[in-house]
C-alpha cells in the first residue's frame, strides 16, 4: 500500500526547469513541503521520491492527516500504528 501510494503521488508530481540557475524543480500538488531541486530530471525527481517518503514518515508518526491519492488512504496505518 505504501509503495502505490508514493508511485501514484510520483505520477502527479510537476517538474519546471528553473532557466536561470540550470535546475530543476520538481513539486507534488495538494503535498505541502514535498519538493525537489537539482541539476538534472533525474536527479529531481530522486529527491522528490526521497522527499516524499520522509514527509509521509514524518506525518505517520505524528498522526497528521495524509491526503488520500488515487483511492489509497494511508491514514488507516496510523490508527494501527
Amino acid at each position: 500500500m505504501l509503495i502505490e501510494y508514493i508511485e501514484e503521488a510520483m505520477k502527479i508530481a510537476h517538474y519546471e526547469i528553473i532557466e536561470d540557475e540550470e535546475t530543476f524543480w520538481g513539486e507534488i500538488p495538494g503535498l505541502q513541503g514535498v519538493w525537489g531541486k537539482a541539476n538534472t530530471l533525474e536527479n529531481c525527481r530522486s529527491v522528490l521520491k526521497e522527499t516524499l517518503e520522509e514527509w509521509i514518515i514524518f506525518r505517520l508518526k505524528n498522526n497528521l492527516e495524509l491526503p488520500v491519492i488515487a483511492g489509497i488512504d494511508l491514514n488507516k496505518l496510523a490508527i494501527a500504528a
